[in-house]
């Protein structure tokens, strides 16, 4: 006789817990009873937690019954569904904090063990200058926001905590104009930066623009005064200016270039000069007048033109317009650029012997290629900007293993309410190989 089945599912087990730290990604981590350490978001270390499990064998909070002295209300209404910001129940000096210690765990864990006093920097709110949105019709509505947390949609962006003031106000008159767009059918991304000559925009559609749309388009640039608006078809790595009514330019220092559309930019005007003063900061004291610092992955200049006002430079970047940018740009100064693939071709360690400093502001994934030269080499200062404390452990590691010391850490904050951070630290060598003649030249 066949057994009736028990569609009766078990109740889920309960446990009290208590936050021991805070995971890479922000998330709680405590010990259940058997010593296994789960991942609890939305907590914070110390908090006492009652917790369930759930079907997937994964643990969810039912309740927060002690909560931390550090935990605050949630500034933003979009919170709890958009996916932008993570950390907003953490109070911001907790989360420098947070932040700090990351950066000092990556470089304990890379081996230096005596690290210098670190210098914090924090933005503020309603700072962020560049942003990356998805687009999306619902009907006869057309979203402009990001990602939900725990989803694939799209949370429209009526309000933002972190988004500077005349990037949000000019959602409203962008969701308007792209709405009557015949070649945006269902989706697209756009991306915004905040220039000193305006708004500039780059976006795309997943259908082609009619010559209307590009009516629509002048009339939109004109609307919101932005110099420029570019457009490409999903799909193309190749995007066309569809709208032009003045000059884009954006300075670093007294120095003006003209950034190519949707280029990288430091999130802030605030952390971009915390940055570059901490990148300063770590040069030597002394350098001979033929001394010259060589700079990697220089990007449109951010660091390039403070550099070139203390000493000659020699700056490489892969990304063909960036480096047109900065090339443009670099007229009358002690500044060449380089246009070289560092993740394909990195430039010789004999070559970097020769330079007093190397400055380096890899891409998330870091330096790896790169780093290994650098060892070869061991220029007698070497400047690292990290935006990622995994890539930095790797990286630093190497410097340490070549006999490189830590002089000095600075920990910029600029991804408020993120798990994301970015650190400027310096390293010298005890020694150096360097070649007195002065360093080759090599570009692409």
């Amino acid at each position: 006789m066949t057994k009736p089945e028990n569609n009766t599912r078990p109740a889920p087990q309960e446990q009290v817990v208590t936050v021991a730290y805070l995971a890479a990604q922000g998330d709680g981590c405590a010990k259940l009873a058997d010593g296994t350490v789960v991942h609890l978001p939305g907590t914070l270390p110390g908090e006492t937690l009652r917790i369930a499990s759930t079907d997937a064998k994964k643990w969810r909070v039912e309740a927060v019954t002690t909560p931390s002295d550090e935990r605050v209300t949630p500034p933003c209404p979009l919170f709890e569904r958009c996916g932008g910001c993570t950390l907003q129940y953490m109070a911001p000096s907790a989360l420098l904090r947070w932040k700090t210690e990351r950066v000092q765990h990556a470089l304990t864990k890379a081996g230096f063990t005596q690290l210098p006093a670190i210098q914090q920097h924090q933005v503020p709110p309603h700072s962020r200058r560049r942003v990356d949105l998805a687009i999306r019709r619902n009907g006869k509505e057309l979203i402009i926001g990001l990602h939900a947390r725990n989803s694939g949609d799209v949370v429209d962006l009526t309000t933002c905590t972190i988004m500077h003031p005349k990037i949000l106000e000019a959602l409203p008159v962008l969701r308007q104009a792209l709405r009557s767009l015949e070649g945006l059918r269902q989706a697209g991304e756009i991306k915004i930066n905040l220039l000193d000559s305006g708004l500039d925009i780059l976006f795309s559609t997943d259908g082609a623009l009619t010559s209307a749309d590009r009516t629509r388009l002048a009339a939109l640039a004109s609307t919101l005064m932005a110099p420029r608006i570019n457009w490409y078809q999903r799909g193309s790595e190749a995007y066309e200016t569809v709208a032009q009514r003045g000059s884009v330019f954006h300075k670093f220092g007294e120095v003006s270039v003209a950034p190519p559309a949707g280029a990288f930019l430091q999130a802030t005007q605030q952390s971009e000069a915390w940055i570059q003063q901490a990148v300063l900061a770590a040069l030597p004291a002394k350098m001979a007048k033929r001394d010259v610092i060589m700079e990697l992955y220089a990007g449109c200049g951010t660091l390039s033109f403070p550099l070139a006002t203390r000493q000659r430079v020699l700056a490489y970047e892969g990304y063909p317009p960036a480096a047109a940018t900065l090339k443009a740009a670099s007229g009358g100064m002690r500044l060449e650029v380089f246009c070289r693939d560092l993740n394909r071709q990195p430039i010789m360690g004999k070559d970097l012997s020769d330079a007093a400093v190397v400055v380096l502001d890899p891409p998330h994934a870091g330096a790896k290629l790169q780093m290994k030269q650098l060892a070869n080499g061991k220029p007698k200062h070497v400047i690292y900007v990290s935006c990622n404390p995994a890539a930095l452990v790797a990286d630093a590691a190497v410097l340490h293993a070549a006999g490189y010391s830590l002089t000095s850490v600075q920990v910029v904050d600029q991804f408020l309410w993120s798990a994301e951070v970015e650190a400027v630290c310096g390293f010298t060598h005890g020694s150096s190989r360097r070649i007195r003649s002065g360093p080759s030249r090599l570009g692409c």
